[in-house]
């Protein structure tokens, strides 16, 4: 098959977009599928060679080290362009529309080049045009946006509220383009549930393929483990990660243990989370690091004792699998698609009620405790990744999943 991969935005390091960019990619590849990926900024890194990158170029408007900058009227190339800025300037988030539509202009011209349309994430009114035009469309939804509105809501000031509901109003579209698609993938059982029920679609218009993990890079090291080092990865610094949680925590477990707390996530200066390290006063054993390379996350999560995902929702949860597979002993909250992925039975990872910083602080505390139930979890974890998740698996998966979009076409052709 001929694939056209769509991402609005492709995070190399620390977000889900841009990992299962590619590595979907590449074991599409490696099947002897042809795939392209479009992506907007930031651009996906370390593609397969054989997988073909085109840039679609935005305003970049979110783009380190000026986020919500005012470009230069030289800078404005067209209609989406001034969509795109009039969006901001209005407390908007416009990327996935906008990538949308630039994508249904761009392959307007190239309906021949491909069997199939993949969008990751983006659910722009664009990929109705482009399934108008008789292109089959695949879409994956990670999870409900909705839920990340729900928390952030709760956690905002009052005053902060309007700009809250403003930012998330592209949920309206993908709601509505979500409803018209046919074909939507999802990672988890969980999340096609909350799926179903927020964006009010059909059940049997979502296929659920878990995420995989890289079990070569991502594997037990052969250097020992440091005590009391605690790791977690946070895609971003919002309420719906938790990490508050797990600072307030280690706050507690530092009186009677010696602990460190190796976070990986982008912290805005004066953020809530940099602000609560300070307040909590334990910046001497909170180390914060992102835009590492696979090699050196891999490197840091088999360094570390205990992994631990504090998340208040999760639609699938890479990290887990990771976690999983460096044969890290694993605590996570009970949220979410988290216990579907990690297990209930408590063999690869233990699991904490979400929000509760005094459970939190238990688990993690009796772990260090017990070198014997640490090492326990880990071999447990690592067994259960290479057992259920691999890239191969949900390359697979996924093109069984192209296959009936382009059936249902040519059916509905006829």
């Amino acid at each position: 098959m001929r694939i056209a991969l769509l991402s609005y935005r492709s995070k190399p390091h620390c977000g889900g977009q841009g990992v299962y960019v590619r590595y979907l990619s590449r074991g599409l590849v490696e099947l002897g599928h042809e795939v392209e990926v479009f992506s907007g900024q930031p651009y996906p890194e370390d593609l397969d060679p054989r997988v073909r990158l085109t840039k679609v170029p935005s305003l970049d408007l979110y783009r380190e080290p000026d986020p919500f900058r005012t470009p230069r009227p030289s800078e404005i190339r067209d209609l989406i362009d001034v969509r795109e800025l009039a969006t901001m300037w209005t407390a908007g988030f416009p990327e996935p529309q906008t990538f949308s539509l630039r994508m249904a202009r761009i392959l307007a011209e190239r309906i021949g080049d491909f069997d199939v349309v993949h969008d990751n994430q983006c659910l722009g009114y664009g990929l109705l045009d482009i399934a108008a035009a008789g292109m089959p469309v695949v879409a994956t939804v990670h999870h409900p946006i909705t839920r990340d509105r729900t928390l952030d809501l709760a956690a905002a000031k009052w005053w902060r509220k309007p700009a809250v509901v403003r930012w998330y109003g592209f949920l309206r579209m993908q709601r509505k383009v979500a409803q018209r698609l046919p074909h939507l993938l999802t990672v988890s059982s969980t999340s096609a549930r909350d799926i179903a029920t927020d964006f009010d679609v059909r059940p049997e218009q979502l296929d659920v393929v878990p995420l995989g993990v890289d079990t070569e890079l991502f594997r037990p090291g052969a250097a020992q483990r440091k005590r009391g080092r605690i790791v977690a990865i946070a895609s971003a610094d919002v309420p719906l990660k938790g990490v508050g949680n797990l600072l307030a925590a280690v706050s507690k477990l530092r009186i009677e243990h010696d602990v460190e707390l190796q976070l990986v996530t982008k912290l805005e200066p004066n953020g809530p989370t940099r602000k609560l390290i300070d307040e909590l006063g334990i910046g001497d054993i909170v180390h914060t690091s992102s835009g590492l390379s696979d090699e050196a996350l891999a490197e840091l999560i088999t360094s570390a004792e205990i992994a631990c995902i504090p998340s208040l929702y999760e639609g699938f949860s890479l990290p887990a699998v990771e976690f999983m597979a460096s044969g890290t002993a694993l605590v996570a909250s009970r949220a979410g698609a988290i216990p579907e992925v990690v297990g209930t039975d408590g063999e690869a990872a233990l699991l904490v009620p979400p929000g509760d910083v005094e459970a939190l602080m238990k688990v993690i505390g009796e772990l260090l405790e017990s070198p014997e139930r640490v090492a326990a979890l880990g071999a447990a974890g690592r067994a259960r990744a290479v057992e259920r998740f691999s890239w191969s698996s949900v390359a697979a998966q996924t093109a069984a999943v192209y296959e009936a979009a382009i059936a249902a076409v040519k059916e509905a052709g006829r």
